[in-house]
């Protein structure tokens, strides 16, 4: 059940790549896709740049805003965040992240010895919201040049998403832009060759300690509309959920923690069905009639 899950889900999150990355044309011919959707978000980091991307990334978005030295507040970018955070959380980063389907398909190969946490986790996992504080918010908005903008500090200097999807294949098509390459891009492909094979070996690496959009959904995992629960009379604590969840949680005790990606291992491995999500919650339930009372002879 649980293998079956983990297929369901890798599917799910190609066909959703192909879907908004699916301007064929921008890949051929080595052009950004600039029509009108593109000003519309994508849940996932999704990287404005990637020839074939058909939307925006919202972190990168917040920053385009904050980094304009007037210090103008998007309230559809700051919407967009808190609507899927409050609808979904970091089922998001689970299902329809591009970035996240890189890493998980990276770690099914078979080399190393696999372990879902890196070394000095209990304090790495802490990297991600000082990176959302101090790359995405702080620095942009602070740091400013003579014509008064800001960079996109996260995209412009970590993103490894944005070098995948959108740095490589554009100078794979455009001669120009390879001629230009210097020290920035050098440095942002030892950003990304690192995290993929750091990934080979850890699970999702970047998810668990550099990404801010993860930081930012996972506040909204206990009160998001799609959250888990366990039934406390069904629970038998025989930890089968800790074991094949790959952000190694105690779902027992923390089914709804800030690292928590939704993936659903856990409700596929659970023996007795305790760990059930709100979706589950509302499905009704086949009528069974009416319990005959029981009557002594």
């Amino acid at each position: 059940m649980a293998k079956k899950q983990k297929n369901i889900r890798l599917w799910f999150q190609a066909a959703w790549f192909a879907v908004t990355n699916g301007y064929a044309k921008g890949f051929l011919e080595g052009k950004i896709y600039k029509g009108q959707i593109k000003y519309v978000c994508v849940p996932g980091l999704n990287c404005y740049s990637c020839p074939g991307a058909l939307g925006s990334c919202p972190i990168g978005s917040l920053q385009a805003v904050l980094d304009s030295g007037k210090f103008r507040v998007s309230c559809y970018v700051f919407g967009f965040l808190m609507l899927f955070g409050a609808l979904l959380g970091r089922f998001v980063c689970g299902w329809l992240c591009p970035f996240g389907l890189v890493q998980d398909l990276l770690h099914k190969i078979p080399l190393f010895r696999k372990k879902k946490n890196m070394p000095g986790h209990r304090a790495l996992k802490y990297l991600r919201y000082v990176i959302l504080v101090l790359f995405v918010i702080l620095l942009p908005m602070t740091v400013v040049g003579i014509t008064g903008m800001g960079d996109p500090w996260f995209c412009k200097y970590i993103c490894p998403s944005g070098t995948l999807l959108g740095g490589l294949p554009l100078l794979a098509s455009n001669p120009t832009l390879r001629s230009a390459v210097g020290f920035l891009f050098s440095w942002k492909m030892f950003v990304l060759l690192l995290i993929l094979f750091v990934s080979i070996k850890y699970y999702r690496p970047f998810c668990k300690y550099v990404c801010p959009l993860g930081a930012i959904y996972g506040v909204f995992n206990p009160i998001a509309l799609y959250r888990f629960s366990v039934d406390e009379a069904k629970c038998i604590h025989c930890g089968k959920c800790k074991s094949v969840c790959g952000m190694d949680i105690p779902v027992w005790e923390k089914p709804n923690s800030f690292d928590c990606i939704r993936c659903g291992d856990c409700k596929a491995a659970c023996p007795t069905g305790a760990i059930q999500s709100t979706i589950d919650q509302l499905r009704v339930k086949p009528y069974g009639g009416i319990k005959q009372p029981d009557i002594e002879k």
